[in-house]
């Protein structure tokens, strides 16, 4: 007893001294943000987690889904699966509706809209498989050390983050930007591949290796698309207003039209087109356009031997 007594006045962390100054810092912050009162719940990161792997099974139940699944079982499992995923995206929804809305608990308007961009988002999910299935025959055939689609699957990060893209992208065009870029940086935390949701990326889009990856919120990606690991579609610089503050939501990023190879360390800056067809060269940094059929590298690097203390 007496040396529990002892070690407790030992250690003495301050606490009631931190509580008082935390809870006073976040009233400021949100007088700040003009929230004088308990803002709404955000979505869930750990929900929308296990969202994603839920979305990924249903979509892929042969490989994705339960170990045991015979044919006769798979509709069963995408169909309960799907419910219980829905209802969940459904709250994850509803609660950024009201994150923006500011409003919180009985809100009838933000569950009949969430009902209804749930529903949309459900609509979109067989365009999203036959898109995948593009992105994953790319892979396979892009790629001479893939021995499989199956392989390309569930080994590939890139078709970890493309998964990821597909469906935040649907959410990010009905309006839920918040849920589609959680959902977005989930994949950027597992695989080193940033993709914005606002990103358009058409079909067949492999990205080989794909560390280091950043694709920019309003890049503009054609078919037949292969980039390689570190390469970055980006914004040469930020707009800004007449009162210092930073543009959002203008076109800044680049185009890349259809049959493009971008090798593993460009950096390709602003609102430029890359012509259909081209071929841009590791560690190349562009910030002009280039027209169809273009081969894009680095400038020649000479290199000579001086001996006996000769040089330039």
């Amino acid at each position: 007893m007496n040396d529990s007594i002892h070690l407790h006045s030992k250690f003495d962390w301050g606490i009631d001294e931190l509580v008082a100054k935390l809870r006073s810092l976040r009233v400021e912050s949100l007088e700040i943000r003009h929230r004088r009162d308990k803002p709404p719940k955000l979505p869930s990161r750990k929900e929308l987690h296990k969202i994603l792997d839920g979305l990924s099974a249903v979509l892929f139940p042969n490989r994705l889904g339960l170990p045991d699944l015979n044919d006769e079982g798979i509709d069963y499992f995408v169909g309960h699966t799907l419910e219980n995923l829905l209802r969940e995206l459904y709250k994850q929804i509803r609660r950024e509706l009201q994150f923006i809305s500011g409003q919180e608990g009985i809100d009838t308007v933000a569950h009949q809209q969430a009902i209804i961009l749930t529903r949309d988002f459900a609509a979109r999910l067989p365009d999203v498989r036959k898109l995948l299935d593009s992105d994953i025959q790319a892979a396979y055939e892009g790629d001479p050390a893939a021995r499989s689609p199956d392989e390309v699957l569930v080994c590939y990060p890139g078709i970890n983050a493309i998964i990821h893209h597909r469906l935040a992208h649907i959410l990010y065009g009905l309006g839920v930007p918040l849920v589609a870029r959680i959902i977005s940086e989930l994949a950027h935390s597992a695989t080193g591949i940033d993709i914005h949701p606002g990103a358009q990326i058409g079909e067949s889009f492999f990205i080989d290796h794909g560390t280091g990856v950043v694709i920019g919120e309003t890049a503009v990606i054609g078919r037949h698309v292969r980039v390689y690991q570190a390469v970055t579609l980006g914004a040469k610089r930020f707009q800004k207003d007449d009162n210092g503050v930073l543009v959002k939501g203008n076109a800044r990023h680049p185009i890349v039209e259809d049959d493009v190879v971008i090798y593993a360390g460009a950096t390709i800056l602003g609102r430029i087109t890359i012509g259909r067809g081209s071929t841009i060269g590791g560690n190349v940094w562009l910030t002009h356009s280039v027209p169809e059929g273009s081969n894009i590298t680095q400038a020649y690097v000479r290199s000579e031997l001086f001996q006996g203390g000769a040089g330039i």
